[in-house]
């Protein structure tokens, strides 16, 4: 791993190639996907007959499966080919969210949710390393521009699927289908054919990152972070019923839209005077307490609206200077690194919901979300083991990814000192 210097100020992040634009567009749908179910979770438990724990299958199928397909799509997009396989996945969450919206029971939405997964595996990871390769604005510039996406798609989702679930349950699953297979003809005419990729990467090589020290603990971070922010996300509409969907639209469009404004403005300014761990460790520890509250007044409706909305921006913060952190110091290439990370963080976002409507069931409403506290401190505390190298990198100092497999002896170690 080798450091060189970075000087000048980057241009803007949102002067883009048109090809940025198109995945980052992909990626804006794909987000809304998100929000588009979380307004009908309260309405699909009832119409159904199905138990929140039930329920919360959808986001643990969905993300589980995303997880572990992360560690596949390196070795698919290093044969494909970026934009195939970019059109893979777009395809594939078609097919899966419109056979959710076509099934008969709740089993047949968590199976073809799984569905979905595989092909959100395909795009997250792929999209991701295509904007940070392609884009203008540096490196920094792309990852604030795929957290816009983010942040905007998380934003306008709940919104659609308040008012598409006050139609019906199944209406919001159309919508994903309709709205991703928009983004694939966009990707399809606006995305020019990518370079054939350097090398063919080993289908292995994302585990075997995680014996970076670096990739291991930022990605650790992440999980911890995500089992926060799912048992909100997931759990918390439970807690607002009967609301109706589009009321609970209304409450995520307001959360959504703080994600936007911080992982866009707020989190690059405190980056830039603050630095990025002691930005993230105040960040956890307010979304800590903020997470809490829900815990503590879960039967106050107000309550639990307003800590849920509020909590917007510091996921939108997070999300920002988390992925950037782990893709800043992974000595690794990105594709892998991102793989690796997406692989690690999805499995809390997977089994957290789960996780906290079983401990509804068996113990009460305050324990899910004290744990989910937790998770947020113990992500500050593991994040302090690597505050050395995210001090480097935001001095201007770039960490020089390098293949997993050649610096790695039999046992897995480094033959090259770090050099941050």
């Amino acid at each position: 791993m080798t450091v060189s210097g970075a000087g000048g100020a980057p241009p803007s992040p949102f002067r883009q190639p048109k090809a940025v634009w198109a995945v980052a567009f992909a990626c804006v749908i794909s987000f809304m996907g998100i929000g588009l179910v979380d307004p009908i979770l309260p309405s699909l438990a009832g119409e159904l007959h199905a138990s929140p724990s039930q329920v919360e299958l959808l986001f643990t199928s969905y993300l589980v499966v995303t997880a572990v397909m992360m560690l596949v799509t390196g070795w698919v997009s290093s044969r494909l080919g970026a934009k195939r396989t970019l059109v893979a996945g777009l395809v594939l969450i078609v097919i899966f969210a419109a056979a959710a919206g076509s099934s008969g029971g709740i089993d047949g939405i968590v199976g073809f949710r799984a569905g979905w997964g595989l092909g959100n595996a395909l795009f997250i990871a792929t999209s991701l390393s295509v904007i940070v390769s392609s884009a203008s604005g540096g490196f920094t510039g792309a990852i604030v521009l795929y957290e816009s996406a983010l942040g905007i798609g998380i934003a306008s989702g709940p919104i659609l699927g308040g008012e598409l679930g006050s139609i019906s349950w199944r209406a919001p699953f159309f919508g994903v289908a309709a709205l991703m297979a928009i983004s694939l003809i966009a990707t399809l005419v606006l995305l020019p054919k990518t370079p054939a990729p350097a090398r063919k990467e080993s289908i292995t090589e994302p585990i075997k990152a995680l014996r970076r020290r670096s990739l291991a603990t930022t990605s650790a971070v992440g999980l911890l972070y995500n089992w926060g922010f799912f048992t909100m996300l997931g759990y918390s509409p439970f807690l607002m019923r009967p609301i109706s969907p589009p009321q609970l639209g209304l409450v995520f469009c307001g959360w959504g839209i703080l994600v936007a404004i911080f992982a866009i403005w707020g989190a690059p300014r405190l980056r830039r005077r603050f630095g990025t761990p002691k930005t993230l460790y105040v960040n956890f520890v307010l979304m800590a307490i903020d997470i809490a509250a829900i815990g503590v007044w879960w039967d106050h409706k107000t309550v639990v609206i307003a800590a849920v909305i509020i909590s917007g921006a510091f996921i939108g913060m997070n999300n920002t200077l988390v992925t950037t952190a782990v893709m800043s110091i992974a000595p690794v290439e990105r594709p892998v690194a991102s793989a690796t990370y997406g692989f690690v963080r999805f499995i809390g976002g997977g089994l957290a919901p789960f996780v906290a409507s079983k401990l509804v069931e068996h113990y009460n409403a305050t324990l899910p979300f004290v744990i989910g506290a937790g998770t947020l401190v113990a992500a500050a505390l593991v994040l302090a083991t690597v505050h050395r190298q995210l001090d480097a990198v935001d001095r201007g100092q770039v960490i020089q990814p390098e293949p997993v497999d050649r610096d790695l002896d039999a046992r897995g170690v480094s033959d090259r000192p770090a050099s941050v």
